[in-house]
């Protein structure tokens, strides 16, 4: 029997602190269980963020946790893209993979499990992560839990919703493009893109040359600096090793970070308007960090967003066409237009006339664009931008049944601020530091130098002291 009582201590706790119970003998993994499927079958019906429940397998798996593990039985929800345990379905959102069941363990979930987090669900994406909205045709929309109508960002929007809405505590978040610091603006959260490499994607090597990254997203600074710490590591041979630092991420946040040179700016480099509430919600961080005895100045970043933005494009469009062309060795058949949606075979389509000399042009443009913006930026120890330079957009506005490209692209310009950190392979986090008036969330993001998540993650606790947010809870929410 679920107590009113348990599941308002499970509401009301982060991940750290339900590990904290189970630990001291005070709960269980089995009560921790029971009270997040309480929760998701409370919840679920009205967002959508939770696509597969895998209830028989959290129970199974919440008898054998290790106590001593620093998440010790704490409900978890992996995301439907990529990452695969056994066991669960890993369609990718796609009619063509709807069938698909791991049978084996990528290196991240084998550290998700010995860090003794229980996988009791598994949340939405959109189609194989390609926007930054959840609304596939095959499993629905996610709605956002803050208001109606409006997305809660892709493409690891249905976890950010079950986390803001406390669901879970923590998730698995994947970004490609801002799709773990997106949805946690857009759902009031916390999320960290780690720098390039530093999260194993063995078995596999690399996607996207270093720019997808794999994570979570939480509701506390220090979930996630804990979490970095359970799942971050290279394997010997893979192409992307960022510095490690002494000490746990976890003791590191917890510390008050020097004083920093931070940049900042307000201003969008591929020249789209910002929106007024999003632009005061950053003034007010900069003006925090400031307070706090940190030296800052604006700087304008001098980059050719949109012709980047075209490249990168053109560069996914390819990596994306020879992913299908593995699936079709696991499928067992050639995929089709009816297989996928629009958007997709539109990508697929691009990427198989690309000839390999365009494409290798293309990578090493991008290499070189990563080089000049890590330059840009060097001189600080932090820079300041809008995760996103609007509000969440209403459902449909980004839209997968679009079969041109670049039309479908041309309505990311919101993400500009978010994208070129992918190609950098620098650390930035989205903090939930405004409200919009009618009680929508403005995320802010921290971007640090390559390979120091630390000061990231210090500085980010420091304004989760000045600017709260873990008591704010969304109308749709346990």
């Amino acid at each position: 029997m679920i107590t009113d009582s348990l599941l308002k201590t499970y509401a009301d706790s982060d991940a750290l602190d339900l590990a904290a119970l189970v630990r001291s003998g005070q709960v269980s993994p089995a009560e921790l269980v029971e009270a997040a499927i309480t929760l998701v079958e409370r919840l679920n019906p009205a967002l959508n963020a939770v696509i597969h429940r895998l209830y028989d397998m959290a129970r199974a798996q919440a008898a054998t946790v290790d106590k001593s593990a620093p998440f010790a039985g704490v409900p978890f929800l992996l995301k439907e893209l990529a990452s695969s345990w056994t066991g669960a379905p890993n369609t990718n959102s796609c009619l063509y993979l709807k069938d698909v069941v791991a049978d084996f363990d990528t290196e991240v979930v084998r550290r998700m499990k010995a860090a003794g987090l229980v996988l009791v669900g598994k949340s939405n994406a959109p189609e194989n992560g390609w926007s930054i909205t959840t609304e596939p045709k095959l499993y629905g929309t996610t709605k956002n839990p803050w208001m109606e109508g409006i997305t809660p960002g892709g493409s690891s929007g249905g976890a950010a919703a079950a986390i803001a809405s406390r669901m879970v505590p923590i998730g698995e978040a994947s970004d490609g493009a801002g799709s773990i610091r997106i949805p946690a603006s857009c759902c009031g959260i916390v999320g960290l893109k780690p720098s390039r490499g530093r999260v194993s994607l063995a078995p596999f090597a690399d996607y996207w040359y270093g720019g997808a990254y794999f994570l979570c997203c939480s509701r506390t600074v220090r979930d996630t600096a804990a979490y970095l710490d359970a799942v971050a590591g290279t394997l010997p041979g893979e192409p992307y090793t960022p510095p490690v630092p002494d000490a746990s991420w976890l003791s590191l946040s917890g510390s008050a970070p020097k004083r920093l040179r931070i940049g900042f700016t307000v201003t969008p480099p591929n020249g789209t308007a910002m929106d007024p509430e999003v632009k005061a919600t950053v003034l007010r961080t900069v003006a925090t960090l400031e307070r706090l005895g940190h030296d800052v100045e604006e700087h304008d970043m001098p980059l050719d967003a949109n012709g980047v933005w075209t490249t990168y494009t053109n560069m996914t469009c390819v990596q994306t066409a020879a992913t299908f062309d593995y699936l079709e060795t696991v499928i067992g058949r050639p995929v089709t237009p009816g297989d996928v949606e629009a958007v997709t075979w539109a990508i697929i389509e691009r990427g198989r006339a690309t000839s390999g000399i365009r494409h290798i042009r293309d990578v090493e443009q991008l290499r070189q664009v990563g080089r000049d913006i890590v330059g840009d930026l060097n001189g600080y120890d932090l820079f300041v931008t809008p995760t996103l330079t609007q509000l969440p957009r209403p459902f449909g506005y980004y839209d997968m049944s679009e079969t041109d490209i670049d039309r479908y692209n041309a309505k990311w310009t919101d993400a500009v601020f978010a994208f070129p950190f992918n190609i950098s392979g620098q650390p930035a986090i989205s903090l939930p530091l405004g409200w919009s008036k009618g009680g929508v969330p403005i995320g802010v993001q921290l971007v640090g130098r390559y390979g120091d998540e630390a000061t990231v993650l210090a500085a980010s606790a420091q304004l989760e002291e000045e600017m709260p947010w873990r008591d704010r809870r969304p109308p749709v929410s346990a």
